[in-house]
């Protein structure tokens, strides 16, 4: 059962392939910090790989068959591509699944105010975070801001260099002695997540003068006034580039891993298979870190109705036919794993921990407690996906979420798999999951790849 460091493995021309997968992958990482940022890349990349806009199809009538590529986007921030088989779509798909939503803060409705001629914006926190880890590191803010008569502005501030960042202050070593004495969870208070946007009084404004200069601000750039926070999604993520991490440069270092690696390096395998005989499916959905719900989430209806839409233009049964290539569909349900780390090593059991170094990871269940809301993959169907793994000489490692009953979490699998369809979780192992700075390593980045390729050729 040992398994070796795969960095000993590669030929001089693998590190070479792994090198550049990897740079794609940063350059991902830092110029997708959200969703919506993440949905575009991934159409921009599937157009000019021959995709085709489905709306655009069943608008014109067209029918799809064998060979054709096409995807379908949920309102700019889930997307799902298919790359249409020989076989009878109905005898099922190959699916690979990830999220492209990562925790943050998110800027909230009513969010514009002054204290002690200091301007901020309140926020409220998405996904699961520590709280302190969000404190006196330079933020960034992300997304879109949406008139009444429909004018869309894209924002995102704090990313080049000559960009003002922002930050939430922290309060000084020397007064916080109460502060220390909380639990980890009450050392920031979620109401306390607030961003240091500005300290200029606006000259002549005698209340508010502060807040009032920030207006002016997003009056001359946007056009816009305090009201139109209301139609604004605007998140704050950590300012910077994706980094190279270590002396030997073997692992990176970036916001968004969890889950922008598996995302990432689905799409790049996805595309990277020409032709194929079982339909492919790559699915990059929102939300799963506030638990798939919404439209955007993997428990919406958007992934059924567009394989409706897709069937229906194929001259399939859009109603039973998509019941049956559902239930015989088999998918890679991608999310990051835990990766053992030597300094917290009381809470993994290093028999059944993932490693850097290792491969992809698979976890058959996942879940807490008992295996509390976890999809459990049947025996068969890791079978299989052990052959494919062995047969394409993928690394790969199976592992659990940290130690019985020490925590948990979960994914998308358990939603899929109500389709009936044979579904397992898997996805590469992450240090400081759900930290703004997180770690991952590229070789196990170069597996994940591999392992996506392999599935779906």
């Amino acid at each position: 059962m040992e398994q070796k460091n795969t960095w000993l493995s590669y030929t001089a021309a693998q590190k070479r392939e792994l090198e550049k997968i990897c740079r794609e992958y940063m350059d991902f990482l830092s110029e997708g910090k959200t969703e919506r940022e993440c949905a575009d890349i991934a159409v921009n990349e599937a157009e000019k790989a021959g995709y085709r806009n489905l709306h655009d199809i069943s608008k014109s009538k067209k029918k799809i068959k064998a060979g054709d590529k096409v995807y379908a986007v949920c309102m700019g921030k889930t997307l799902a591509l298919f790359n249409i088989g020989s076989d009878d779509i109905e005898e099922g798909m190959s699916i690979l699944g990830a999220h492209i939503d990562s925790p943050r803060l998110d800027i909230k409705q009513n969010p514009l105010y002054e204290e002690s001629e200091l301007s901020y914006l309140d926020t409220h926190y998405y996904g699961g975070i520590k709280k302190y880890q969000w404190v006196a590191v330079p933020l960034a803010i992300h997304g879109v801001i949406v008139m009444t008569d429909g004018t869309t502005f894209e924002v995102s501030i704090g990313e080049d260099e000559d960009d003002p960042v922002f930050c939430v202050t922290d309060l000084l070593i020397h007064l916080a002695s109460e502060q220390m004495d909380k639990k980890g969870a009450k050392v920031v208070e979620g109401e306390n997540l607030d961003v240091l946007i500005g300290s200029i009084p606006l000259k002549g404004c005698e209340k508010d003068a502060v807040k009032a200069n920030i207006l002016k601000l997003l009056k001359d750039k946007y056009d816009m006034e305090e009201r139109d926070f209301q139609s604004a999604e605007l998140e704050v993520v950590p300012a910077g580039r994706a980094r190279e991490m270590g002396f030997d440069r073997s692992m990176i270092l970036s916001y968004g891993q969890d889950d922008r690696i598996c995302a990432f390096t689905s799409l790049r395998a996805f595309l990277d298979v020409k032709s194929v005989k079982r339909t492919a499916v790559c699915l990059l959905v929102d939300k799963e870190e506030i638990g798939s719900v919404g439209a955007t989430g993997m428990q919406s209806r958007f992934f059924e109705n567009t394989v409706a839409e897709i069937m229906n233009a194929m001259g399939a049964d859009p109603v039973m036919g998509v019941r049956r290539a559902l239930a015989n569909s088999r998918m890679l349900s991608s999310d990051v794993s835990a990766a053992f780390d030597p300094l917290y090593a009381s809470q993994f059991d290093k028999k059944n921990a993932a490693y850097f170094g290792k491969g992809i990871v698979f976890n058959k269940y996942t879940g807490s407690r008992g295996k509390s809301g976890s999809n459990d993959a049947n025996a068969e169907y890791f079978a299989l996906v052990r052959k494919i793994m062995e047969d394409n000489k993928v690394a790969y490692q199976t592992a659990e979420l940290g130690k019985v009953d020490a925590g948990g979490g979960g994914t998308i699998a358990y939603i899929m798999s109500l389709y009936g369809m044979d579904v397992v979780d898997c996805g590469m192992a992450v240090m400081s999951m759900h930290a703004p700075w997180e770690v991952s390593s590229k070789s196990d980045v170069y597996e994940g790849y591999k392992a996506y390729k392999a599935f779906i050729k």
